[in-house]
């Protein structure tokens, strides 16, 4: 019997579940709140992009469901993850809903945490180190720089199904004229777009780094500029899961590279 339709709407859940950040790939940069939640599990609904090495802390007897989603896949729908999140919860299990990066961050963490409100359910959530700042610090650059950047947006580069989407431009003008640095996740189909639009506020010459799949062992970046970006990411061939991260604090980032020993990743471009 389904032990979701037993219980009335609004009736306290007898299990508990905790969205976890699984941080970018590298498993050594999970919490320990992290580690705590994953070992402590009886049921794991784990995303695409949580890194292999992270499933080593789950009990072995721990019932593991790989809920995927990447943009061009097939992709595990959201409202099927609610329902599975929802029927575990009710049916009295310890559940971790697995996240790579920050639960909250691109993460539709948020949705989540809304559905299992309206269901009685209030969640935990454990944060997790994003992808936005973990790839730009393995190539010794900061994200906030005292002299290059006074702050950071961190904004999808995904299209939006309805509505205008992220005006490129007018956000360009804003890293120009505050000092920003830009963080682009999911921005890799978008790249014409946002290079047309970027360039309509910010000079070609611009420093950009794309990273893809940070932090990983297959990790590669290209370390080029805003107006050659297109062309750099044909001849690189880097893509999806990547980081853009555009502004004054890529510079100096071949140096930094140069110093702490390049060996450990290939630099594009």
């Amino acid at each position: 019997m389904n032990r979701l339709n037993e219980l009335p709407a609004g009736t306290p859940a007898p299990g508990r579940i905790t969205l976890v950040g699984a941080g970018p790939g590298d498993p050594d940069l999970l919490t320990l709140k992290a580690v705590k939640a994953i070992r402590a599990a009886s049921v794991i609904l784990v995303d695409d992009l949580v890194g292999e090495g992270v499933m080593a802390h789950a009990r072995p007897e721990a019932r593991v469901t790989y809920v995927g989603k990447r943009g061009g896949c097939k992709s595990t729908p959201q409202a099927t993850i609610e329902q599975l999140m929802l029927e575990a919860v009710r049916a009295g299990e310890n559940v971790v809903r697995l996240k790579g990066g920050d639960p909250f961050i691109f993460g539709r963490g948020g949705e989540e945490v809304e559905s299992l409100r309206r269901a009685g359910i209030e969640p935990e959530v454990v944060n997790g180190v994003t992808a936005g700042l973990a790839g730009i610090t393995t190539l010794g650059a900061p994200l906030t720089h005292r002299e290059r950047a006074q702050g950071v947006v961190f904004v999808t580069g995904h299209p939006q199904k309805d509505g205008p989407g992220v005006d490129w431009a007018r956000l360009g003008q804003a890293v120009q004229d505050l000092r920003l640095t830009l963080v682009i996740y999911m921005g890799i189909s978008s790249a014409t777009r946002i290079q047309a639009g970027l360039l309509a506020a910010l000079p070609p010459e611009t420093p950009v780094a794309v990273i893809e799949r940070a932090t990983c062992p297959e990790q590669r970046q290209c370390l080029t500029s805003l107006g050659a970006l297109l062309d750099d990411l044909k001849t690189s061939g880097l893509g999806s899961p990547a980081i853009m991260v555009v502004g004054d604090v890529v510079k100096g980032v071949r140096a930094a590279l140069q110093e702490a020993g390049a060996a450990a990743h290939e630099v594009l471009a």
